[in-house]
C-alpha cells in the first residue's frame, strides 16, 4: 500500500473540475468512489475539504490517500514502466539548458510529446530519470508545450519547487517569449490580440437531425470562450509571403498562438491543423513541420534570483530562416515597453 501521497496543479491542468482531474489521471476511481474519499476528507486540496465540482487552480496542491492499484496514476504508471533506451538518455541530457538545486531548463525537441497518451509511447515524462543527476527523485513538469512546438521547457526538482513553478505560471510572472514563421506578413506590424478561446465544435447532419460534435480543436469564440491575449511584433519580413514574429502570451489557453495567428490571417508556418493550405509556402523543404518554438524564459526565484532561459531554434527552423534571409537573433525584448 503506497503512502500519502501530494500532487502539484500544473498550469496545463488549472481550471480543471477536480472529478474531471482525476477522470483524466486516475480512472481506475469511480465517481462514487471520489465522491466518498472527498466527503470523508481522504482527498483535500491545499489541506481543505473541497467538492468533485471545485475548480481547481495552479499550484495547488491535491492530497491523495494511501490507496493501491487504483490511485496509480496513467502517466506515472508509462513513466515506470518505460523502457528508456541508452540513445534517449542520451539525447534528452543533450537538450539541457540549466541546472541548479531547484531547477531544470531543456530545450525540448519539436516531435517530442511531453506525456503519454493514445499511440504515444515516446515521451518526455519517460525520460525523466535521464535528468535525475544527483537527486533522489525524479524531476516534475510543471508546464507543457505542445507536442510539435520547441523550446524551453522547465522542470521541477522538488515538491517546493514545484509549487513555487506552478505558481509563477499561475500568476503570470514567468515572462515566455516565443518565434515563428508566418505566412504573411500581419499588420499592423506590431499590436496585442484578446480573442477569446474555447472548444471547437462541428456540426454533423444525422437524419432530419442536427448534432454538435466536440472536437479537438482549439476555435476563436468571443461569446462563449475564454479570456486569451497575446502581444505580437514583426522582428523580419520576406517581403510580403511571410514573417519572422516574436509572440508574448499572456494566458495559456489550448494552442492560443495557433489560433491567434489564424485571426490575424498570418498562420504559422505548418499549421495544417489551424492554417490549413493557406499555412505552406513554395521553397520551404520542410513546410509541413510546425514552425512554433519557445524561445525564452524568464522567472524570479523565491530568494530573489533572477532566471532567463533560451533556446536555439531547431534545425527545421533554421533551414527556413536561412532560405527566407532572417539574421541572426534581435537584439533586446520586442516588448521590453509593455508594462505587464
Amino acid at each position: 500500500m503506497a503512502g500519502v501521497r501530494l500532487v502539484t496543479v500544473t498550469e496545463a491542468d488549472g481550471d480543471s473540475r477536480l472529478d474531471r482531474w482525476f477522470k483524466r489521471y486516475y480512472p481506475g476511481i469511480a465517481h462514487g468512489r471520489l465522491e466518498k474519499l472527498l466527503r470523508t476528507g481522504q482527498i483535500r486540496v491545499d489541506g481543505g475539504r473541497v467538492k468533485a465540482a471545485t475548480r481547481l487552480v495552479a499550484g495547488q496542491v491535491i492530497r491523495l490517500p494511501p490507496l493501491d492499484d487504483e490511485l496509480t496514476e496513467p502517466n506515472e504508471t508509462k513513466a515506470r514502466d518505460y523502457h528508456l533506451t541508452d540513445r534517449d538518455a542520451e539525447m534528452i541530457r543533450a537538450c539541457l539548458l540549466y541546472r541548479d538545486a531547484d531547477v531544470i531548463a531543456i530545450n525540448k525537441p519539436a516531435g517530442l510529446a511531453v506525456q503519454g497518451g493514445t499511440n504515444t509511447t515516446r515521451h518526455l515524462d519517460g525520460m525523466l530519470d535521464a535528468l535525475m543527476f544527483d537527486a533522489t527523485e525524479r524531476p516534475r513538469l510543471v508546464h507543457r508545450l505542445d507536442k510539435d512546438t520547441s523550446g524551453v521547457l522547465v522542470l521541477a526538482r522538488s515538491a517546493r519547487a514545484a509549487t513555487w513553478l506552478a505558481q509563477a505560471f499561475r500568476q503570470k510572472t514567468a515572462r515566455k517569449i516565443y518565434w515563428a514563421a508566418v505566412v504573411g506578413v500581419p499588420r499592423p506590424w506590431k499590436g496585442r490580440i484578446d480573442l477569446a478561446i474555447g472548444k471547437g465544435e462541428e456540426k454533423a447532419e444525422n437524419g432530419r437531425t442536427t448534432e454538435k460534435v466536440l472536437t479537438k480543436n482549439a476555435l476563436a469564440d468571443e461569446d462563449e470562450g475564454k479570456e486569451a491575449v497575446t502581444y505580437y511584433s514583426v522582428v523580419e519580413n520576406a517581403a510580403q509571403k511571410a514573417a519572422w514574429l516574436a509572440l508574448l502570451p499572456m494566458t495559456g489557453r489550448t494552442h492560443q498562438l495557433r489560433v491567434h495567428c489564424q485571426a490575424l490571417g498570418t498562420p504559422i508556418l505548418g499549421d495544417g491543423k489551424y492554417g490549413g493550405p493557406a499555412a505552406r509556402l513554395a521553397g520551404i523543404a520542410d513546410a509541413r513541420k510546425l514552425h512554433l518554438h519557445a524561445r525564452s524564459l524568464g522567472l524570479t526565484t523565491p530568494d530573489g534570483r533572477y532566471l532567463e532561459f533560451t533556446a536555439p531554434i531547431p534545425a527545421h527552423m533554421r533551414a527556413t530562416w536561412d532560405f527566407l534571409g532572417f539574421a541572426g537573433a534581435p537584439e533586446g525584448d520586442p516588448f521590453a515597453e509593455l508594462e505587464l
